[in-house]
C-alpha cells in the first residue's frame, strides 16, 4: 500500500523502510524521493539523514537512532525551522523509535544505508511492525557493496560470468571464510579500514592466494571518495605506506573487491568518478544560493563540492516612489517593453505586483527581454515568457546586440521600463537611448555587502582550506576580501573577465584561470580544464593527484602581483 493513498485516522499508521544508497543522494529512487515527500516522520541514522533530508517536506520530525554529538541517547532534531519534534521517550533501539513514530496514523520513513534487504537490522524491525499491525512497505535502494564498487570503477562480472560472493566481514562465519577461499569468484567484503588487513589473512588463510588483485574504497559513491590498489598479500604495507593507517578514522566503513576484476591495470580505465576534473575540490563560489544554483550544479558534474558564501545583501530601495510609479505604469500601458538584467530585478518587480494584488497577467501587450538564464527562469516561474534573450553573450552588450531599434510605425510606444541595481552600469540606458527608445531607469534594490561568513568558512579561505575560488564580478573579489579576507596563495582564483581578473590582481590575488566568455558557465568550464590539466600532469610524472589545498604550506605566504 502506498503512503500517499493512505486512509486517515490509522492507529498504528504506516512505515515504509527505504534504502538510501552508498552516500551519493542522487542515487535515490523515484519511490524513495516520492516517500520523502509525504512522509510525517523521519527515522534514520545520522549520516543517512544528510543523504535523504533535503527531500523530507517542510514540517517533518527528524528522529535519529544513534546519539548525536554530545549526547547519550537520541534525541528528535528537525530539518528547519518550520518542522517540529515528535514527543518521544529515550529509548534503546530503532524499532522502538519506529514503533512509537507511527502512532497515531502518522506516515514514518525508516531510512537506512545501501538496501533495506542487506540492512543488519531492519528485517527484525520489519518483524516488529508486523507483530503490532502496524503496515508497512519497502522501497529498495542501490545496495552499498554494488555502488561503490561501480563508482570505483570496478566491475564484479564480465563476459566470463564468474560468481560473485558479498561478505560482512563482522558477522562472517569460519565457514564463510572458508568457501570464499575455495572459490575463484569475485568477492565483495564490507568491513572497517582498520580491519581490511585480517579480512585478507582470513581469505589467504582460507586458500586466496596472497598476490589476488584487491581494491579498497572509503567514503564510497561521495567526492571524499579514496580508492587503493593492492593485493592480499600487500594491502596492509600499502596503507600504511599511504599513511592511511595507523589513524583515529579506522573505524570508517569500506568496500573490499578481491578478484582477477579488480585489477589496478583495468582500474585505470574504468575508475569515471575519481578521475572528473576537479574531483573532491572544494569550490567557493562568492553568489548567493539563488544565484549559483546553476553554477554549483555545474561544478558538482566535474565532481567539485561546491561552498556558495554571499558576498552581497539585496534591500530596498531608499525612495520606492519611483518603483512604485513604474509598476502602476506598466498596468496603464505606458511602457512598450521591460528589460530585466538580473533575477533580483524579477523578485522586486514580482514583490511589487503583490503588494498591489497584481499577477503576471499586467504584462500582457508588453514586451519583455531578460539577460541571462537565470533571469529567464524566474520570470518563467513567475508566468511570464520572455521576447528576448540574448543570443549572444548574456550581459546587457549582448542584450543591446539583438534589441530592435525603436519604429514609429510598428511601436506604438517609445518607452522602455529598466528595474536595476543601484549599482548598475549606464551601458544598456545609453544604449537603449541611442536605438531611439526613452527609458525609465528605476532603481528597484539596492545591493550592500553582506555579512561576513561563519568562522570556520572565513578561515578555510584565509588557511586554504578550499581549493578554488570562482569570482563572476569585480564586486565579488572587493566584497568577498572585504567580509572574509584573500584567499590563499595556494588556492586556484578563477575570474569571468579581464575587468574582474584586474580587480583580483589590484587586491594580492594570482589569477590561475579566466573564463574565455564573460558566461558563469564558461568559468566552470576553464576550472574544469584547468583541474584536467593539472591531473594529467600530476599523472605524467608519476606524481599522485593531489588537491591545491593538500599541498599548503605551513604558513601563508604573500601572493605575487
Amino acid at each position: 500500500m502506498s503512503p500517499t493513498t493512505l486512509p486517515s485516522g490509522l492507529e498504528h499508521g504506516h512505515v515504509t523502510f527505504l534504502g538510501a544508497g552508498p552516500g551519493d543522494p542522487g542515487l535515490l529512487t523515484l519511490r524513495a524521493v516520492e516517500a520523502l515527500a509525504s512522509a510525517d516522520v523521519l527515522v534514520a541514522e545520522h549520516e543517512v539523514l544528510d543523504v535523504v533530508r533535503t527531500h523530507a517536506r517542510t514540517g517533518v520530525s527528524v528522529v535519529p537512532t544513534d546519539p548525536a554529538p554530545g549526547t547519550i541517547a537520541p534525541q528528535p532534531t528537525v530539518v528547519d525551522s518550520a518542522s517540529v519534534t515528535v514527543a518521544l521517550p529515550v529509548v534503546r533501539d530503532a524499532a522502538h523509535l519506529v514503533m512509537e513514530a507511527a502512532r497515531g496514523g502518522r506516515r514514518v520513513v525508516r531510512a537506512v544505508s545501501g538496501d533495506p534487504g542487506l540492512d543488519t537490522y531492519a528485517a527484525s524491525e520489519m518483524l516488529a511492525c508486523a507483530s503490532a499491525g502496524v503496515p508497512f512497505e519497502v522501497v529498495p535502494g542501490v545496495a552499498t557493496a554494488v555502488g561503490v564498487p561501480a563508482y570505483a570503477g570496478v566491475p564484479l562480472r564480465d563476459a566470463h560470468g564468474a560468481d560473485v560472493r558479498f561478505v560482512d566481514a563482522r558477522t562472517a562465519s569460519d565457514r564463510c571464510w572458508t568457501e570464499v577461499g575455495a572459490s575463484d569468484g569475485t568477492v565483495v567484503v564490507s568491513t572497517s579500514l582498520d580491519a581490511v588487513a585480517a579480512a585478507a589473512g582470513e581469505l589467504v588463510s582460507a586458500g586466496r592466494k596472497p598476490d589476488t588483485p584487491l581494491t579498497v574504497t572509503v567514503a564510497g559513491t561521495t567526492t571524499r571518495q579514496r580508492t587503493w590498489c593492492a593485493t592480499l598479500g600487500t594491502i596492509a604495507q600499502t596503507l600504511k605506506q599511504a599513511k592511511v593507517l595507523p589513524s583515529p578514522d579506522g573505524g570508517r566503513p569500506v568496500i573490499a573487491v578481491v578478484g582477477e576484476r579488480s585489477a589496478p591495470a583495468q582500474r585505470d580505465q574504468l575508475a569515471w568518478f575519481e578521475s572528473k576534473p576537479l574531483f573532491g575540490w572544494k569550490v567557493l563560489v562568492p553568489r548567493t544560493k539563488e544565484q549559483a544554483a546553476s553554477l554549483s550544479e555545474q561544478l558538482r558534474s566535474y565532481g567539485a563540492v561546491p561552498h556558495e558564501v554571499p558576498t552581497i545583501a539585496v534591500e530596498p530601495p531608499r525612495t520606492p516612489q519611483q518603483m512604485e510609479r513604474a509598476v502602476k505604469g506598466l498596468v496603464t500601458g505606458r511602457y512598450e517593453w521591460i528589460a530585466f538584467t538580473s533575477v533580483n530585478a524579477v523578485k522586486a518587480v514580482r514583490e511589487k505586483f503583490e503588494e498591489y494584488g497584481l499577477d503576471a497577467r499586467a504584462f500582457a501587450g508588453i514586451k519583455v527581454a531578460a539577460v541571462g538564464e537565470q533571469t529567464a527562469k524566474a520570470l518563467i516561474a513567475f508566468g511570464v515568457k520572455p521576447d528576448l534573450v540574448p543570443s549572444g553573450e548574456q550581459s546587457a552588450a549582448g542584450l543591446l546586440e539583438d534589441w530592435p531599434p525603436y519604429d514609429p510605425v510598428f511601436d506604438p510606444i517609445d518607452r522602455v521600463f529598466l528595474p536595476r541595481a543601484d549599482i548598475a552600469t549606464e551601458t544598456l540606458v545609453a544604449g537603449l537611448i541611442d536605438l531611439g527608445w526613452e527609458v525609465d531607469d528605476v532603481t528597484a534594490y539596492r545591493t550592500v555587502r553582506a555579512s561576513p561568513p561563519p568562522a570556520d568558512t572565513r578561515e578555510a579561505i584565509k588557511g586554504g582550506g578550499f581549493d578554488a575560488v570562482l569570482f563572476t564580478s569585480s564586486s565579488t573579489v572587493r566584497n568577498l576580501v572585504g567580509i572574509a579576507g584573500k584567499p590563499h596563495n595556494v588556492t586556484v582564483i578563477a575570474c569571468i573577465g579581464p575587468a574582474t581578473a584586474k580587480t583580483a590582481e589590484e587586491h594580492g590575488l594570482r589569477v590561475d584561470v579566466m573564463a574565455p566568455e564573460p558566461s558563469a558557465q564558461k568559468l566552470a568550464e576553464a576550472l574544469a580544464e584547468f583541474g584536467m590539466r593539472r591531473r594529467g600532469a600530476a599523472l605524467d610524472a608519476g606524481d599522485p593527484v593531489t588537491r591545491p589545498s593538500e599541498r599548503r604550506p605551513g604558513g601563508r605566504r604573500r601572493r605575487a602581483t
